[in-house]
């Protein structure tokens, strides 16, 4: 199984790479969003509704954003791909589980290197108290917008459409859960947003070092929910003449 395992994930890394479109997405992508979110936020007019946000902070959510949107499109390319992918894969005899497992590693190793870039490019501007830590907790934001982008991926299967809701999904929840300019008028409901305690926690471990358990515990609670449902779809896409596999 192990050997399969390690088939299967290197198989799905090299399609990733060999795709010049991901790879650009993942090279340049965070230097545009971080550098673009920070200078946008920061400098938005203040007014009474409006308040002003500072460009470190700005930089932190857009580094956030700029992981959330890469690894929300590799799941939804992984989705649309595994369609025929897993299925032939099932026939030739890899069991269901070795290709669901090497589905999930492949989403993880990517999220973290987009996650590594991420950090690279933001700690030029903003000094990191903790980098291990933001890192990871860039990496637990990657995986949760993965797994978004499975759900909708699932729902829709286009590569185009699927991208822009995921883009503009990522958008509104980054703007919305970090540091908003309309802070004041933003309802309490916004704390459930995918990228609201993901965005706290490397804040928090950028500019402070530390961070709360309690938001740690939130985001890791709704990874195992979305992961679980990103499981599922991934297990009806191996389903062959309409019935499912084991």
């Amino acid at each position: 199984m192990a050997e399969k395992l390690t088939i299967g994930v290197l198989s799905q890394i090299r399609s990733f790479v060999r795709d010049p479109v991901t790879v650009v997405l993942a090279v340049l992508l965070p230097a545009i969003v971080i550098e673009g979110w920070g200078q946008a936020i920061s400098n938005m007019p203040e007014m009474p509704t409006v308040e002003s946000v500072p460009i470190e902070l700005a930089r932190i959510v857009g580094a956030t954003l700029g992981v959330a949107l890469v690894a929300g499109i590799l799941g939804l390319v992984m989705i649309i791909g595994a369609r025929s992918a897993d299925r032939r894969l099932v026939v030739v005899g890899y069991s269901p589980s070795t290709v669901l497992v090497s589905r999930l590693l492949t989403i993880v190793g990517i999220t973290v290197v987009i996650a590594v870039i991420n950090f690279g490019v933001l700690s030029v501007n903003v000094s990191a108290e903790a980098p291990f830590l933001a890192v990871v907790f860039l990496a637990l934001s990657g995986v949760l917008y993965a797994c978004i982008g499975v759900l909708v991926g699932a729902i829709l299967p286009r590569l185009f459409e699927g991208s822009l809701v995921i883009a503009l999904l990522a958008m509104m929840d980054a703007f919305l859960s970090g540091e908003s300019p309309l802070a004041a008028d933003v309802p309490w409901w916004v704390e459930y947003f995918p990228l609201y305690h993901p965005k706290t926690l490397v804040q928090d471990t950028m500019l402070d070092g530390t961070y709360a358990m309690g938001d740690l515990l939130f985001v890791l609670g709704y990874l195992a929910v979305l992961v679980g449902l990103a499981l599922f779809v991934f297990q009806r896409t191996m389903a062959v003449e309409g019935r499912w596999l084991r």
